[in-house]
């Protein structure tokens, strides 16, 4: 059996504040297997995208990677040197950045930005042969050919979504990390770019991390999903088994708050605020919300441990 395409060891990511460091992720840890679509869930502020940007090594001041490993294959993306990550990075590993309007040159032909990052690492290709290969990728992800010729202000939210994950799969990575990749874009749009990014994914049978906080999107599209709340993995499983079943009770929480037809007019929320990762409370980070908090939860952290096969959870209840 071969192992995971990726392995991530509690990453440790912090911002450096003149108040203090805000530990905004905090040992996280999972595995990716070939092939496999993997999910990061959680409100605003649970950590989902600072991992996400760790793992491509695109944490911008005043941030900073503190700890960890981040092995795709062998290789620990942590260690290289900076020269080494951009041979890396859409060669072995790509991103789907979370807001396409602002990930694109405003200035510069859908042609150009895809000839950079196809040239950045295959300096063989030109011509007429790099138009061919761009009209290619633009196919693959359901654009014509000519969208190449246009600038980003011509087109819509959801065709510059597609041109992200052209830019993505351009190189025929390992692994596609998408950073909330529907966001600002209305529903049927939505339900269109996760199509293409399956298809897109299944073409280079690559691996996929989808993050993001729509658990709806996630139960129809993932593998197995992670539950992130304050920094940390919480649960993580088989997704059909923790829609079903959810252990954590943030996890119920976040799960019963999903909008539902036969609920009509009835709105189940989570009380209380996320908390300061400047400041932490003790404990489980979840008891001043937790509706099954004791008096273990405010004095001891629970560690993330399998308590069924294939189901992970950080809860004293276990």
């Amino acid at each position: 059996m071969t192992g995971p395409v990726l392995s991530v060891e509690a990453l440790r990511v912090a911002y450096h504040t003149p108040a203090g460091a805000v530990r905004a992720v905090d040992g996280v840890s999972f595995s990716l297997r070939e092939g496999e679509r993997f999910g990061l869930a959680g409100e605003s502020g649970s950590g989902k995208s600072t991992t996400a940007l760790a793992l491509m090594r695109l944490i911008k001041a005043p941030g900073r990677i503190e700890g960890g490993r981040v092995l795709l294959g062998d290789t620990d993306l942590l260690a290289l040197t900076d020269r080494e990550m951009r041979r890396v990075r859409f060669a072995q590993i790509s991103l789907v950045p979370q807001g396409a309007m602002n990930s694109l040159n405003p200035v510069l032909r859908i042609r150009d930005q895809l000839a950079d990052t196809i040239a950045a690492h295959d300096t063989r290709v030109s011509g007429g042969d790099l138009d061919t290969r761009i009209g290619g990728l633009l196919e693959a992800v359901g654009l014509d050919r000519d969208v190449m010729w246009m600038h980003p202000h011509e087109l819509s939210g959801g065709m510059k979504q597609r041109v992200c994950i052209a830019m993505a799969i351009s190189l025929r990575p390992k692994v596609i990390v998408a950073d909330e990749p529907t966001s600002a874009l209305d529903v049927v749009v939505q339900r269109q770019v996760i199509e293409t990014l399956g298809a897109a994914q299944r073409r280079l049978g690559a691996s996929i991390i989808l993050v993001g906080h729509d658990v709806g999107l996630m139960a129809r599209f993932v593998d197995r999903i992670g539950v992130m709340y304050a920094g940390r993995l919480v649960e993580v499983g088989p997704v059909g088994d923790v829609i079903a079943d959810p252990l954590h009770p943030y996890t119920q929480l976040l799960i019963a708050s999903v909008p539902d037809l036969e609920s009509k007019g009835v709105f189940k929320g989570i009380s209380g605020l996320t908390p300061s990762l400047l400041s932490p409370p003790p404990g489980c980070p979840f008891h001043p919300r937790c509706p099954k908090v004791f008096e273990r939860c405010p004095v001891d952290e629970p560690a993330l441990r399998e308590v069924k096969p294939g189901r992970w959870v950080s809860c004293h209840l276990y």
